[in-house]
């Protein structure tokens, strides 16, 4: 059988199209299913001598095989080897006749126990209370309107959690089962999306309760008390409370960008920007904050080309990058803006002792926060998620002085009204 391989965007849809082949095909002789999942018909035919199910029939040219293999109708052949997800298809007595690699993988079964034995055998399936799932969903005896069954969480023997979806094959609409089609995936992905939400949601509730606190705290102190504190008192008191407010809105503020990065609608409102005005903002700020002058250096390299951002969200890539190199950072940050092929180049470096080659690859995640702590860790995913919504790349890596050094790149792009 000659395979073509299917395009990485196809994979998910390769389990419909091997399903909607099973609906149209006749059923093929096991040893044909048995060459199809990858395995030799012998192997098959073993199996049942050993009793897992009638007699094979002798093996069936390549030809034969490749013409009745899901997707040969279309032009190209798919082994359910190749699938990414377990695919196991049972015949209209119950029986196994497709166990591909993924399934035997996610089952720990070999295939050659799985073909021709009975499918509640072959994947003795039970749901999170104990009850066995082929008794419950009855896919050959129950309601002749049913067309599947939804993905859900069932447990393999030995409490091994695995996502099952099913899908009943009839020949008409209320016909009986032809084909029965069951897709197998792990959960490891998506329990790391869970671990991932409950860390965010461990990290806003540890953030949001330190100034929480400090906000009524002074509130409840200012009311309780007021005429016995000074006018320098009072100050002193709602300057804390307006810079614990400011880190709340902020927090916020980084978790509305999250949820826009993650779902991809991230919105950019394209203005010409400045970027060497914006750079000059952002370094004027931090002096004001305390900074030395002598701290920065700024290299601008003239003619810059013309830039179309947003610019508030360039503002917010800058206060981010300039933040960490003077919080993380040692001696000189230096800022460099120059032209690039592809538009305008930024770097951002300091001379402290620089991000680890191990930690590099991390930089850009959720909650990595470095050697030192402090902040949410959200800083750099979204700036990296910002800078991609641009349509451009950033990097890190190691700078001339030793330290960190950030550097992105904007490309050259006017909103689409003046481009046309």
């Amino acid at each position: 059988m000659t395979d073509t391989t299917v395009g990485a965007n196809g994979a998910p849809g390769a389990a419909a199209a091997a399903e909607e082949r099973f609906r149209d095909a006749p059923a093929p002789p096991a040893a044909a299913a048995d060459g199809l999942c990858g395995v030799p018909p012998q192997a098959g035919s073993s199996a049942r001598a050993r009793g897992a199910g009638p007699a094979a029939p002798r093996p069936v040219p390549a030809a034969r095989a490749a013409a009745e293999a899901p997707g040969a109708g279309f032009g190209f052949a798919v082994d359910p080897d190749h699938l990414p997800d377990g695919l196991v298809v049972a015949d209209h007595t119950g029986r196994v006749v497709c166990f591909n690699a993924a399934a035997a993988r996610i089952t720990a079964l070999a295939p050659e126990q799985a073909l021709g034995a009975p499918i509640e055998r072959a994947l003795p399936l039970e749901d999170l209370e104990g009850r066995r799932w082929w008794a419950l969903t009855d896919p050959y005896g129950g309601l002749a309107t049913r067309r599947g069954q939804p993905e859900r969480n069932l447990l393999l023997p030995g409490g091994r959690e695995v996502l099952v979806s099913a899908s009943y094959i009839r020949t008409r609409p209320t016909g009986p089962v032809r084909r029965l089609v069951v897709t197998l995936r792990g959960t490891e992905a998506r329990r790391r999306t869970e671990r991932s939400h409950a860390e965010l949601i461990a990290t806003v509730a540890h953030e949001l309760r330190s100034p929480l606190t400090s906000v009524k705290g002074f509130t409840a102190t200012l009311l309780a008390k007021w005429e016995r504190f000074t006018d320098d008192q009072k100050r002193l008191m709602l300057e804390t409370v307006d810079a614990d407010a400011n880190r709340v809105t902020r927090l916020i503020a980084e978790l509305l960008d999250i949820s826009r990065i993650d779902s991809g609608r991230l919105e950019v409102r394209r203005q010409p920007v400045d970027i060497a005005t914006a750079v000059g903002r952002h370094v004027q700020a931090l002096t004001a904050n305390g900074q030395a002058p002598e701290r920065f250096l700024v290299s601008i390299s003239r003619p810059l080309p013309d830039l179309w951002a947003d610019p508030d969200k360039i503002d917010q890539i800058l206060g981010n990058l300039l933040e960490n190199a003077v919080r993380h950072g040692e001696g000189t940050v230096t800022i460099g803006v120059s032209p690039h092929e592809k538009g305008t180049a930024v770097t951002v470096s300091d001379e402290g002792p620089g991000i680890p080659e191990e930690s590099m690859a991390r930089v850009f995640t959720r909650f990595w926060r470095g050697s030192k702590r402090g902040g949410t860790g959200l800083g750099l995913y979204i700036v990296k998620g910002i800078v991609e919504a641009h349509g451009g790349t950033i990097t890190v890596g190691r700078g001339p002085g030793g330290g960190a050094e950030f550097r992105f790149i904007l490309p050259v792009g006017a909103p689409a009204y003046l481009s046309q």
